[in-house]
């Protein structure tokens, strides 16, 4: 069980205010060939190094925010959304000569058709160095990690960030490093870098397309910049680590599919620095936070990952026959409202699903084709017991959970233990209601509850002499 609480991070990097504009596309101005989007909502949060830190603190962690931010009016809206969050501290340093980095994306449906940026990115003066370091060194008692997060805007400047370095090495603090500099010599004393394959190769000078090519540009780096140990993230292939030892290990990515790449390295060094600071080895770290980065893919925008999707996802990815594919109500109904605050349209559908065939399969697929993440609902053993006679389930509710949560179409698996559905789809409330043809819209439990709340109800056409009930009964026929 993964538990980060009480684990206290700090944070020292390029922060920015991330604005997001969310809207739709109905068509091309008259003016110019651009598109018109009609505005549906706008967000903002704290982006960059922030990003980082919003990540710690939705993993349940707490986060320790140094910075740079101007005396503006995006200065003071970035401050009031650090304070928001109660496990965010904010120790950010004032410069009166720049302003406050600003960076707002226009999406509309699933597509980013414009990025406009608001920028200085100069190195950290005398004044605004001696102010970040005074901010760190002041907070960096009690923190189990530091993270220097560089977005190549300025904060880490070479004498902030040796001095940064230098300030965690003489507690005992681990550093990880995200480099923008190609030049990693920058980050000399780090215990873990992680750049990505394009970052790796200019750092290197060296080819970085295969597992081979990535350890030889590490072992080609590291030596000289005094390095324990590398990460490279490598996007569709997943992340490789070489130690100073020669060591290298390797993980396939997680990702089910992609929206937006926005802020995954943010999540990767989040969710790592967390892990190696709870005591696990960084290979294990590794694969923990591959898992993360395969789930903030999903989402539009500069997202987070909470500790219950993680958990849920890592349970999924290892489940046997241990009951670990499964939610409880309450962590089921915190993923959706997560879902949801991502702007994701959360379906449900349920069943016995004791001996999974075809049309099951069809049903999941169909009913994924129409909803962004879908919860499966599976009655207890109990329940089916119930419903079916003595001498069902064949499989037990662990190992039919097991099997659901393999499925590409599934992203969560829900026991309910009674006879319907109806208190687990009040408790979840989801858009998008999903059943077999065989039944009418009038006889689909919870149809009432979410079409009130503006959802659909679909009922999907069913393949034709599928069935587990046919299934036992082939079984059991006398053979010729």
């Amino acid at each position: 069980m993964l538990d980060f609480s009480g684990l206290r991070i700090l944070v020292l990097g390029d922060v920015m205010l991330d604005r997001f504009l969310y809207g739709e596309v109905e068509r091309i101005s008259p003016e110019a060939p651009v598109p018109v989007v009609r505005l549906r909502e706008s967000r903002a949060m704290p982006g960059g190094a922030g990003n980082v830190a919003r990540n710690i603190s939705a993993l349940g962690g707490e986060a320790v925010l140094v910075g740079l931010r101007g005396r503006d009016a995006a200065g003071a809206e970035l401050a009031a959304l650090i304070a928001a969050d109660p496990r965010l501290t904010d120790a950010m340093a004032e410069s009166a000569s720049r302003r406050t980095i600003c960076k707002m994306r226009v999406i509309a449906g699933n597509q980013q058709v414009a990025r406009l940026d608001e920028e200085e990115a100069a190195p950290a003066d005398a004044a605004e160095a001696a102010a970040l370091l005074a901010a760190l060194r002041g907070a960096l008692g009690g923190c189990a990690a530091l993270i220097l997060s560089d977005y190549a805007k300025g904060v880490l400047a070479r004498p902030v960030a040796e001095a940064a370095i230098a300030a965690a090495r003489a507690r005992g603090i681990p550093v990880l490093a995200d480099p923008k500099s190609d030049d990693f010599a920058l980050y000399r004393g780090a215990d873990l870098l992680t750049p990505n394959a394009r970052e790796l190769a200019r750092a290197a000078r060296l080819p970085t397309a295969t597992e081979a090519e990535i350890a030889a540009a590490a072992r080609a780096v590291m030596p000289a910049a005094g390095i324990g140990a590398l990460l490279c993230t490598r996007a569709e292939k997943g992340m490789t680590l070489v130690r100073a030892d020669g060591s290298v290990a390797s993980v396939p990515a997680e990702a089910r599919e992609v929206f937006d790449v926005s802020g995954a390295g943010d999540t990767v060094i989040a969710t790592l620095a967390l892990a190696h600071a709870a005591g696990r080895p960084l290979e294990e770290a590794m694969r923990i936070a591959n898992v993360a980065a395969g789930i903030v893919v999903g989402k539009l925008g500069t997202a987070t990952v909470s500790a219950e999707e993680l958990a849920h996802a890592l349970h999924a990815t290892g489940a046997g026959a241990n009951g670990e594919a499964l939610l409880d109500r309450a962590a089921a109904a915190r993923l959706v409202r997560e879902w949801r605050a991502h702007g994701l349209r959360v379906g449900f559908t349920n069943g016995c699903f004791d001996i999974l065939h075809a049309g099951h399969v069809a049903l999941l697929r169909a009913a994924r084709r129409r909803c962004d993440r879908l919860v499966v609902g599976l009655n207890t053993d109990e329940s089916v017991a119930r419903l079916k006679g003595p001498s069902r389930p064949i499989n037990t509710l662990s190992d039919r959970a097991a099997v659901l949560a393999a499925l590409a179409a599934v992203d969560a698996v829900v026991p309910f233990a009674e006879d319907t559905p109806l208190e687990l789809i009040r408790a979840l409330m989801p858009d998008l209601l999903v059943k077999g043809s065989d039944y009418t819209p009038d006889r689909v439990v919870g149809a009432d509850l979410v079409r009130a709340a503006g959802g659909e109800v679909l009922l999907v056409e069913l393949l034709p002499g599928r069935s587990t009930t046919g299934i036992l009964a082939r079984a059991k026929a006398p053979t010729a």
